[in-house]
């Protein structure tokens, strides 16, 4: 019985690695799909209906006479904030926003979890624009519900609580229990707000080419094109103004970023309550994970739970690929001892060849190679002609000289040290892409929120460990082996000229036609490989020599013996001799780098 238990088990692994690798293997392949079909979605242009008119009438009303005058408005409230003298600072742009009426205030809240678009210190001058939200009225949310669905509160619910569950600038989120018994959450989209929000962006595409830059400080280097800013806030207000693209990237994130429901979860999307404007998932009864006391009187071990957030989320950025953009706490539930990743409106994604990049990043720190991270700096975006290379080398050698101190990596903020790195990019002008900014933010909000749940766990050094895993999986034994032989033979083609070079001198000197005071130079190399080199085959002898003497005794028949029946002092020799193997073609391959 415990056998077969225990085979179950082992083909219950096997099919999780099984499937854990093939979609690694398919892992940019999966994220593209997954963009093709939120690309495909298209707005319903539906006319709304009477029920809802009717409740809406006043506020229809305001809005299109105040449609009429609109671009007169928002002219005369730049002109008010004096925009072509010296550009907007954080809490200019804020207070404009605040002139310009509720739309931009909304337009205002996303722009403040959006630290890929604007910089730090205005996304959090921007946050305080996401107080004070009034709640929808209960009868206009029922009656977005039953519109979208066509089908009577009633039908569809057999409990629905009025008093939302909370409230954001586009929508507003209400519990329910389906008829058969189903806990779930369905978030509503404030009506007029999609439609009003479109408009205004037309408005604003076109102060945007006049204007085209907003200033974050006086230095020419600290500009932003305004326009491109305003362009791809509206690709993202698009997004979020469709809730199909929040249950397409919760689906998403279900099937590949899940790999143990019992250990980390997110909530399951209901196809056949969820549209443009309404999205519906399950219910997830529990609190966040910033009520630590909470956690503790239910019995949760919050090392335990670190530790499982920490194994899922580098999970989501190195194997998968896609993450949660905005992990802070109010955004990860517990739930009968089950962590629980939730609101999936943004999240970042990030290629093969950008992880590339990353891992150079982390291991150069490891290994404190100030080269390996210059490189990695300037890889992570596009330089300009005001890079130079040897002041960030210069920069970058600092940086290092303060992780030399470092004895224990579990001392390392990750969140810090890619701050640092953020902020040297910055300096020596190289342009880094949203997707990377978007990740750093991610992080190092996720470093806080494991600060406070889990001093004990470390981020960076999960990091660092995962990263030491995918070097060893990447390392191909037989390039290095090639390699280490072209090493060797350039190394012999050198050594073969020191003959010759010796005769000529020796000869030269025999028949007294040289008098020279001999500085033999661009040879200390040659002879450092040589040592090198002649070190490494005696290593490899010997270990050649080890592993066939151990290969002989594994055939007699003596004790002490491993479980498998082998000869423990074989067993060892064999270990021993493939690790000198090892060690020397390592060695070999770094040199050759």
């Amino acid at each position: 019985m415990a056998e077969d238990k225990a085979k179950k088990l082992a083909e219950k692994q096997q099919a999780k690695e099984a499937k854990k690798a093939a979609r690694l293997q398919n892992r940019d392949k999966l994220r593209a799909e997954m963009e093709e079909r939120k690309a495909q979605l298209k707005h319903d242009k539906k006319e709304m209906g009477a029920a809802l008119k009717k409740l809406l009438a006043s506020e229809i009303k305001v809005y299109e006479k105040q449609e009429k005058r609109r671009s007169a408005e928002i002219i005369s409230v730049f002109a008010k904030h004096n925009f072509y003298a010296n550009g907007f600072s954080p809490e200019e742009l804020r207070t404009t926003l605040e002139d310009l009426g509720p739309t931009y205030v909304k337009i205002g809240q996303i722009m403040s979890s959006r630290v890929d678009l604007l910089p730090e210190s205005y996304c959090k001058e921007l946050e305080k624009l996401r107080a004070n939200v009034k709640e929808l009225d209960p009868a206009i949310a029922r009656a977005v519900i039953e519109e979208e669905t066509g089908k009577k509160i009633e039908e569809i619910y057999k409990e629905f609580r009025d008093k939302p569950l909370g409230s954001a600038s586009i929508g507003q989120a209400h519990y329910g229990v389906l008829k058969d018994g189903t806990k779930v959450v369905t978030k509503v989209q404030r009506p007029l707000i999609a439609d009003m929000m479109r408009k205004d962006f037309v408005l604003l595409k076109k102060i945007g080419k006049a204007l085209n830059v907003v200033s974050e400080g006086s230095e020419e280097d600290q500009m932003i094109d305004l326009l491109s800013v305003i362009e791809e806030l509206e690709r993202v207000t698009e997004e979020e103004l469709d809730f199909r693209v929040e249950a397409e990237n919760t689906r998403f994130f279900k099937e590949n970023c899940v790999e143990d429901e019992e250990k980390v979860n997110c909530p399951t999307v209901y196809d056949e309550l969820t549209t443009e404007r309404i999205f519906t998932m399950s219910f997830v009864d529990g609190c966040s994970i910033s009520k630590k006391e909470k956690l503790l009187e239910q019995g949760c071990d919050l090392d335990d739970l670190g530790e499982r957030l920490v194994d899922n989320y580098i999970h989501q950025v190195l194997d998968v690929g896609t993450f949660h953009a905005d992990p802070h706490q109010g955004n990860i539930m517990v739930a009968n001892g089950v962590p629980y990743w939730i609101d999936f409106g943004m999240i970042g994604s990030v290629t093969q060849s950008d992880l590339s990049v990353f891992q150079n990043l982390i291991l150069s720190v490891v290994e404190l190679d100030a080269e390996m991270m210059v490189n990695a700096i300037m890889s992570l975006g596009a330089t300009s002609a005001k890079t130079d290379r040897n002041k960030l080398m210069e920069d970058v050698s600092a940086m290092m000289d303060k992780y030399s101190c470092v004895t224990n990596i579990m001392d390392v903020d990750i969140g810090g040290l890619l701050g640092e790195v953020t902020d040297l990019a910055g300096k020596h002008h190289v342009t880094i892409p949203g997707r990377y900014t978007m990740l750093i933010r991610s992080i190092a909000t996720f470093e806080g929120v494991l600060e406070q749940l889990s001093p004990s766990g470390n981020l960076f050094e999960a990091i660092a460990n995962k990263l030491m895993d995918r070097v060893k999986q990447s390392f191909d034994m037989s390039e290095s082996l090639k390699g280490a032989g072209k090493d060797i033979l350039a190394t012999g083609k050198r050594a073969a000229k020191l003959p010759a070079l010796i005769h000529d001198v020796v000869s030269g000197v025999a028949k007294g036609r040289t008098k020279i005071n001999i500085e033999l130079t661009g040879y200390e190399e040659l002879l450092k490989e040589s040592r090198s080199t002649i070190l490494n085959l005696v290593i490899a002898l010997f270990a050649c020599i080890l592993f066939v003497g151990s290969c002989i005794l594994a055939t007699v028949d003596m004790s002490p013996k491993t479980r498998h029946g082998i000869p423990l002092f074989s067993a060892g020799g064999i270990v021993l001799s493939i690790s000198m193997a090892v060690y020397v073609i390592m060695k070999m391959a770094k040199k050759k780098k």
